[in-house]
This record gives structure tokens, sequence and C-alpha cells, in this order.
């Protein structure tokens, strides 16, 4: 049986948690805070899957470093990502070890670190952008190579959510100074809990050959909420190795969510949808005037996670040679919303030099 320990009993630890039951796996669900625990058993799982399932042990994440496992979820608040990713590589060195997005703050401490120990690790190390595992991102992706264009005129993606939903959630948070949501230094924000937008970004770019982000221009929307400091609003321009120019934006406000991007070339198009109807998400192409076609792909939020689960197995089995949720992956979005925030103090564009590694020298 393939088993997984996942650090972090909150919304997505338990997301995680259920995926990995769905396919058979071993789960060690751990936290620090034993009310984390409590909740997870008495609220969380049971009121979002019906009831609690007895096979998933519970721990104290303190008691269980050296605890092997197969795979290792880190589900924390991003600024303890990279501290527990270094514990777990250097006492209980997984296959897999995934850690929940954002990777980090906009400070980049610790990824140049963890990428070096990464390479020297073998293991396999990933970032859950799974937005990039769905079915509409591989229509899309297939779509992009099975009837090549050219380089499009531009490529925009947007990830505009009100964050009420990660509230209702997490129904003991208050608000955003509860958390690391109302900090962009930690992690939150716009520009870092929604920065699948730009991931999907860089996603399809990869896909369209248009190699890495080379130049940023952001204006990032600061608020002041109590305690709390964050953009409320993240407006990136992209540029890319090969000259593709486009934008991303991101917000907490907007309502209903829109969640999408768009591939333009000269005489045709692709959209792609997250939640493009309710229980769907879409990819939309069209060409000149005539009527577009609309591809939907059924699945419920859990599918989100089972699709992660079953990437994994992939991965396991060693028949994944490019994973679009790799550890590189994720770090060249760090590097990306780490130059939105230079951009935006200093109200000029950023050049990244990525031979320059994974810090903030490389922001130019």
């Amino acid at each position: 049986m393939t088993s997984i320990k996942i650090i972090g009993a909150g919304s997505i630890g338990n997301h995680l948690a259920h995926a990995a039951r769905v396919k058979g796996w071993g789960v060690l669900l751990t936290d620090m805070d034993h009310e984390a625990l409590r909740r997870t058993k008495e609220e969380i799982y049971p009121q979002r899957y019906s009831e609690w399932d007895a096979e998933i042990q519970l721990a104290n994440s303190k008691d269980t470093v050296t605890e092997t496992a197969d795979v290792v979820f880190i589900g924390t608040p991003p600024d303890s990502h990279l501290a527990l990713a270094q514990e777990v590589l250097d006492n209980a060195p997984p296959r897999v070890l995934i850690i929940e997005k954002p990777l980090c703050g906009p400070d980049l401490v610790g990824c140049a670190e963890i990428w070096e120990k990464a390479e020297e690790s073998g293991v396999f190390l990933g970032v859950g952008y799974n937005h990039a595992l769905g079915a509409n991102t591989r229509a899309m992706d297939e779509l992009i190579a099975e009837e090549p264009r050219g380089m499009p005129q531009t490529l925009s993606a947007k990830t505009r959510e009100h964050w009420g939903g990660i509230f209702k959630a997490h129904p003991w948070l208050s608000g955003p100074e509860d958390s690391y949501l109302g900090f962009s230094s930690r992690g939150g924000g716009a520009c870092g809990e929604h920065s699948h937008a730009i991931n999907i970004w860089q996603h399809f770019a990869h896909t369209l050959g248009a190699g890495k982000v080379q130049e940023v221009t952001a204006v990032l929307d600061m608020r002041r909420d109590g305690n709390a400091y964050y953009d409320q609003l993240a407006i990136l321009g992209l540029r890319t190795e090969q000259g593709l120019v486009g934008e991303v934006i991101q917000d907490v406000v907007t309502a209903p969510t829109e969640k999408m991007a768009r591939i333009q070339w000269s005489k045709s198009f692709a959209e792609w949808h997250v939640n493009y109807k309710s229980g769907a998400d879409a990819v939309i192409r069209g060409e000149g005037s005539g009527t577009p076609q609309i591809a939907l792909f059924e699945k419920t939020r859990a599918d989100d996670f089972i699709l992660e689960i079953e990437h994994l197995e992939q991965v396991l089995k060693g028949t994944i040679t490019d994973s679009p949720i790799s550890l590189q992956r994720g770090l060249d979005t760090m590097m990306v919303i780490a130059a939105a925030f230079r951009s935006a103090k200093e109200k000029r564009n950023i050049n990244i030099n990525w031979s320059a590694g994974y810090r903030l020298e490389a922001l130019q």
C-alpha cells in the first residue's frame, strides 16, 4: 500500500487525505495543533465527505518527524514550507515530496537551498499547482500541439476570486489577519494565494515554446486591514525569452469567480476555464467569425485532488519525466511573484536573470 504523510490538517490537508483514501493509500495526517486534529476528525472531514474515515491516522507532527512514507505533503502556511521541507529531507526523505502553493513568501528565502537539496537528494519535489493537471489543461496542451499556429499574439490568465470562499472553508478564521492570508510577506494576498494564474500562464508559455518569463511589470493594490497588509489586486505584464507578451490578473475581491486563460493567435483563439459552469471546466476554441466550440470536462472539487494523487502515482512508477507540478515550475512561479513585488515597489520593469539562481539577486 502506498503511504502518505500530510503535514498540516487544514482545508488542503483534508482534501489530500480524502483523495489519497479514494485511491486506497494509507494516510497519516499530522498537525502541531491538537485543536486542528480534533476539528479535522469531528468537523471538516465528516462535513465534506459524510463521515470520518477511521483508516486515517492522526498524530502530532512533532512526534512524526522521523516517520517514513512514500509521499509527504506539506500543507502548512507558506512561510513555514521550506523549513519543513528541509526537515523532511534531513530526517525521513520520502520518494515524493509535495509542497502546497505558493512555495514561500516573496523574499525567496530558502528557494536556492531547496533547489540544491532537491538535486542532491534524488527525491521528486513538486508544488501543488494542481490546475496544471486538470483535464481542461491536458486538452489545451493537446490543442496547441496538434494544430501548431506559431507563436500567439498574446496570452492572458486570470484568477479573480473573492476570498470569502477560503474563509468559509476555514470557519475558525475570523478574517485575513488571523492567518498568512492577510500578509503578502508571508505568501498571502492576491499575488501569492491566487498564483494559480501566474503558474498556468507559465505552463501554457512552456507548452507554446515561448520560454521562461524574462520581464515583469506589476501594479499591486496594497491594503491595510487592522494588522493585515496584503495586495487585494495584482496586475502583471509579462514578456518571455521568445518575446511572447501577455498579462495576468489576480485578486481576492471578485464575485462571481473568474478563473481562465486565453491564447490569441492572428485568426483563432483558445480559452481555458475553471468552473466554467457548475460542475464543469471547459476549453473553448474559435476560428475567425465562426461559432466557438465548447468542450466541457465534468469534475467536482474533490476531483482536483484525486487527479493530483493519480499524478503522484505515475511519478512513483517512474512514468512521468516532465511534471507540470515539478519544483522547478513552482520555483519559476515564485520568481515571477518576487519580481512583481519588486516592480510594484520600485515602479519599473524587472528583468529575471535565470542564470543567477532562485534568489533575489536574479531580479534586475
